[in-house]
């Protein structure tokens, strides 16, 4: 396979080091990228807050496609930018890391705690592969309405099913279904998110009447 399909399609790959024309230009697309990504990222995090519009432009102008109604908090970082596809009404507090390169998902309604981390990219555990510079990458999604606790970190290959809530500090490393609460290190899956939660907002703290 080339240097694109090993990546898009879950294998190893190398950055650099080709023979193959196709992949040695491919390789050289993606150097460009990865440099007007950080070019972008940089004029983001460099602008003053209070200049709203011109950097909701600069994320239209970084990310592969974003919802109208979309905010992350300076500082943040991706790879790639152009990998990650974000829906609307999505909130990031500071600090927001996306390692995308390939797809990251993201759905509508969605917010993250500080110091939250996707990345789709690993290494081998074997050494002599690192040695050679093996990464592989596997496409992450996040669903619409999900909420995302501070100091998280999303793996490569997960899913996070719709309205579903990952608490701090969790190290998802496998799929989490729809509407349930999971956290942990490895994040694991706690309980479904039910009626319960319609009267309490936290556990033992009753809903406000005025809600």
């Amino acid at each position: 396979m080339s240097l694109e399909e090993n990546m898009k399609n879950g294998k190893m790959f190398r950055e650099y080091g080709h023979s193959d024309p196709k992949d040695i230009a491919y390789a050289k697309k993606l150097e460009t990228l990865r440099i007007t990504c950080k070019d972008k990222v940089f004029e983001y995090n460099h602008t003053i807050p209070s200049s709203q519009d011109t950097k909701k432009a600069i994320l239209k102008d970084l990310l592969g496609d974003c919802g109208e109604h979309i905010w992350i908090e300076a500082p943040m970082f991706f790879a790639y930018g152009c990998h990650t596809h974000i829906g609307d009404y999505f909130y990031a507090n500071c600090h927001l890391t996306i390692i995308d390169d390939v797809d990251v998902y993201i759905g509508d309604h969605v917010m993250f705690g500080p110091n939250v981390t996707i990345t789709v990219t690993g290494h081998p555990l074997d050494k002599d592969y690192r040695l050679k510079a093996a990464h592989y990458s596997e496409k992450v999604t996040i669903g619409n309405n999900v909420w995302i606790g501070a100091n998280a970190v999303i793996l490569p290959g997960v899913s996070i099913g719709d309205n579903s809530v990952i608490g701090a500090g969790s190290i998802v490393t496998h799929d989490i279904p729809a509407s349930h609460l999971a956290y942990g290190n490895p994040c694991r899956v706690i309980r479904e998110i039910n009626e319960y939660d319609k009267v309490y907002f936290r556990k033992g703290k009753k809903v406000n009447e005025d809600w």
